[in-house]
């Protein structure tokens, strides 16, 4: 991905008092900041439709155990990677553009005690600075969309994952190729959005060397979850933690028209494993 396309996406979810409006959050929800839970972040730092549900669907798809590597793609502030190390006592390794979500999510997995069992780097998804065959798991939940060159992306995964290991996804792809209506969580606008057909993924991660083993339309869940979201962001008396903290002033309309976009077949979400053959 060019150098300044990636600058843009990094700038779009870049928020440079993140850390302190969380902890702030955080204590207005009743938490003891300096002694936090990883489901005490649950609301807040699974940036992804239906949230910590969804990871616990996606990481029940594999055998994830104690010792394995999993390496998180678009890793965000960290909450799948803190969850997984936490609940299934794997090392999790996360990557992300965005420097300030790297950063918050180290603190945040220094006041949970997870320093051992995760670590977080800044840098580009389609050039990961690991080893050929280095993990167990691949884990990515809604990043592609943000990456024009998929045979890049895809292909970077299958060569770090081992002979044999699982690429695990939750992800947005176009429906029919048809543009999506702006502003949504991932892009203001089409600048930095790269929605890939969902007829043409099976053949990408083919080509990448990996194989499918499940595919999930969860479209129909993700359409009630947001209309749930909606409702609650509508709401008299808001919570005071949840995923508006990332997205600021423009959480509504990004929420009201990813609900558009999925009851006019706009975009698809899917769950998916592929392994590396």
């Amino acid at each position: 991905m060019p150098r300044d396309t990636e600058q843009k996406v990094a700038d779009h979810y870049g928020l440079n008092t993140l850390l302190d409006t969380i902890l702030r959050a955080l204590a207005a929800s009743g938490k003891d900041i300096d002694r936090l839970l990883p489901a005490d972040l649950a609301p807040v730092d699974e940036f992804h439709i239906r949230g910590r549900e969804a990871t616990l669907e996606l990481a029940g798809r594999a055998d994830i155990g104690t010792g394995m590597r999993v390496l998180d793609v678009g890793c965000g502030i960290g909450g799948s990677a803190r969850h997984l190390a936490a609940e299934r006592g794997c090392h999790v390794t996360g990557i992300d553009l965005t420097r300030e979500y790297v950063e918050v999510a180290a603190a945040l997995a220094e006041r949970t005690g997870l320093v051992q069992r995760v670590a977080f780097h800044q840098g580009s998804a389609t050039e990961l600075p690991f080893e050929p065959d280095s993990f167990d798991i691949v884990w990515t939940e809604h990043v592609q969309m943000n990456i024009g060159n998929k045979a890049a992306f895809y292909g970077e995964i299958a060569r770090v994952l081992k002979p044999g290991g699982r690429l695990l996804f939750h992800d947005i792809f176009s429906n029919d190729g048809s543009e999506p209506c702006y502003p949504v969580p991932w892009a203001c606008d089409p600048s930095i959005s790269f929605l890939a057909r969902v007829d043409t993924v099976p053949d990408i991660l083919e080509a990448a060397g990996l194989q499918v083993l499940e595919w999930e339309d969860r479209s129909a869940d993700s359409l009630a979850w947001f209309r749930n979201a909606v409702a609650r962001f509508r709401a008299p008396d808001p919570a005071p933690l949840g995923l508006h903290l990332l997205m600021g002033a423009s959480a509504l309309p990004k929420f009201e028209n990813l609900i558009r976009n999925l009851q006019e077949s706009r975009i698809t979400v899917i769950q998916s494993v592929a392994v590396r053959v």
